[in-house]
């Protein structure tokens, strides 16, 4: 999903207060549990804040622990508030706490807690750094709900008081946070590039580098630094992340699941890590080991995102009845603010697959409505977490699930090509020959796919939807034909039209004849271009002379 391809950097930003210990060793536990953090090993820092609290049970700790919980993949307010709320019982006055709370309120959307969050460093006089710092911290923390101008403005205040010693160089991560949000990225290279002497542990900083060239879509420069962080440090889960994240992007789908696995090795066991990993294997089409890690912590986690992320895993077997029943539990549990576009968009999805089945036609009617309904919310809003036409076109269409395609006939050819397939997902020729096999046998869902298949591992290769589209055309789903022809079109560069002039003039036939009885000037529009292209091709000039009479 879009929402998670590309790793936030604020997830990773960490800090910590400058607080005075008069035992060494107690100091090195605290800033143990904040390297843990800084590495995605969330359960290996609530358990060195739990050991620190245990020897000496004051504000500070309690707030340590509970910021750890609002710094996980996903938030768990409700632990975060019982710690924070013990923090102040230890001390009323305590700063941090209280920002740990105006953070909690923040984070559930109520935007008032920006200005608490500014009374609360009034009322310190903003004597303190590490306040500061926490204050801005907070105010970066969340992607909806943030005021990164107050964030820089707390945060130059920190760099200030805390360089009448030595400025930690997660002041400056932060601040590059901040200016991420203001939209500033050269100021916001300029903050990484001065944490980057001060951070012991350098590939935090090029990670942060490389997620930062990702956003501003410079792909090759955030390979670059994410590569420098994976030699400064191998064990940096949060590069892997990061990796999988631009493997994900090129559909490298083999890569980023070995991306994951180093991921899942490098972080630890905490359920809400796991949780990140489930999401990320689902956004690269691994349903399978996505599914495999929901089950395996489903009850250790509270977070009604859950049952969102089981929806969409639902949706993916076409479970539809199972895939409403999660929806409407996370529609149920979560807080207004989390439902997302996508999360609309999956709900028309879900009530077109119970309409194909639906008899009772009021009921059938009403769900295809719906479908549409919240399909368009998804579209109006721009989401881009699933291909909504195509997927609407799979359901109304039928087959090409996997299922359908081991019901249809197979061959010896096909047999051969599928093992050559499994032992290397990777290995385009197999698929290519695999595809065709599939066509020869005239088992079209196999065709379709495979040139699906084909299309994620060489998605700038044109012919392959061009394929996907007859094969779909074949199998009688004329939606999803009509939409894999559109993709070949566009996806067909201008110096290789020439070359493809005869494939290209059928693809704008048959988008035209389809379309003839639904948008008849996208019909007379595409067929001119099919006689443009071919003028000897005799259905293109019928069909241009029929519709133009």
């Amino acid at each position: 999903m879009k929402d998670i391809m590309i790793m936030n950097v604020k997830k990773i930003a960490l800090g910590a207060s400058v607080v005075f210990f008069a035992n060494f060793a107690f100091a090195q536990t605290l800033q143990d549990g904040i390297n843990s953090m800084d590495s995605d090993k969330f359960a290996a820092a609530k358990t060195n804040f739990t050991s620190m609290i245990a020897k000496e049970p004051t504000a500070e700790n309690y707030f340590y622990l509970g910021n750890t919980f609002l710094r996980q993949g996903e938030p768990d307010f409700a632990q975060a508030t019982e710690n924070f709320n013990k923090g102040l019982a230890a001390d009323k006055k305590s700063y941090l706490n209280q920002i740990g709370l105006a953070t909690v309120k923040l984070g559930k959307g109520d935007k008032s807690a920006i200005a608490e969050i500014q009374k609360i460093v009034s009322d310190s006089r903003e004597k303190d750094a590490a306040v500061l710092f926490r204050a801005a911290e907070a105010l970066t923390l969340f992607e909806k709900n943030n005021s990164p101008d107050l964030a820089v403005q707390f945060l130059n205040k920190a760099i200030e008081r805390a360089s009448r010693k030595e400025v930690p160089a997660y002041y400056y991560y932060t601040l590059g946070d901040a200016y991420r949000l203001k939209r500033v990225p050269g100021d916001a290279m300029t903050a990484y590039d001065n944490a980057l002497p001060l951070a012991k542990n350098k590939a935090s900083v090029y990670t942060r580098i490389g997620t930062l060239w990702m956003a501003a879509q410079q792909w090759q420069q955030a390979k670059t630094s994410i590569d420098k962080a994976i030699s400064t440090d191998a064990t940096y889960a949060p590069a892997y992340k990061a990796l999988a994240a631009y493997n994900i992007k090129y559909q490298e789908n083999a890569k980023a699941t070995q991306d994951l696995i180093n991921y899942t090795k490098y972080a630890d066991e905490d359920p809400y890590t796991q949780l990140e990993i489930a999401k990320l294997y689902f956004t690269n089409e691994d349903y399978a080991n996505s599914k495999a890690i929901l089950d395996k912590i489903f009850d250790k986690i509270d977070d009604p995102i859950k049952f969102k992320l089981r929806s969409y895993v639902n949706y993916a077997d076409g479970q539809y009845a199972e895939a409403k029943q999660n929806m409407d539990s996370f529609v149920s549990k979560a807080d207004k603010s989390r439902i997302q576009p996508a999360d609309q968009g999956l709900m028309g999805l879900i009530a077109a697959g119970l309409a194909k089945t639906e008899t009772d036609a009021a009921k059938k009617s009403a769900l295809q409505a719906e479908a549409q309904q919240k399909i368009g919310l998804a579209k109006a809003a721009k989401d881009e977490t699933l291909k909504w036409d195509m997927e609407l076109a799979k359901i109304n269409g039928g087959g090409a699930s996997q299922a359908a395609v081991n019901a249809g006939p197979t061959s010896p050819e096909i047999e051969s090509f599928k093992k050559l397939v499994a032992a290397n997902p990777q290995d385009s020729d197999a698929l290519y020959k695999l595809a065709n096999a599939y066509q020869d046998a005239k088992n079209w869902n196999g065709a379709v796919v495979t040139w699906q298949k084909m299309s994620t591992l060489l998605p700038d290769w044109a012919p392959a939807y061009y394929s996907q589209g007859y094969a779909y055309q074949q199998a009688g789903n004329n939606d999803a034909a009509k939409i894999s022809y559109e993709k070949f079109i566009s996806t067909v560069k201008p110096a290789e039209v020439e070359a493809n002039k005869q494939t290209l003039a059928y693809a704008y036939f048959a988008v035209a004849y389809l379309e003839k009885d639904k948008d008849l000037a996208k019909a007379k529009d595409y067929v001119a271009k099919s006689v443009q292209l071919d003028p000897t091709y005799q259905d293109a000039v019928k069909l241009n002379a029929e519709i133009n009479k």
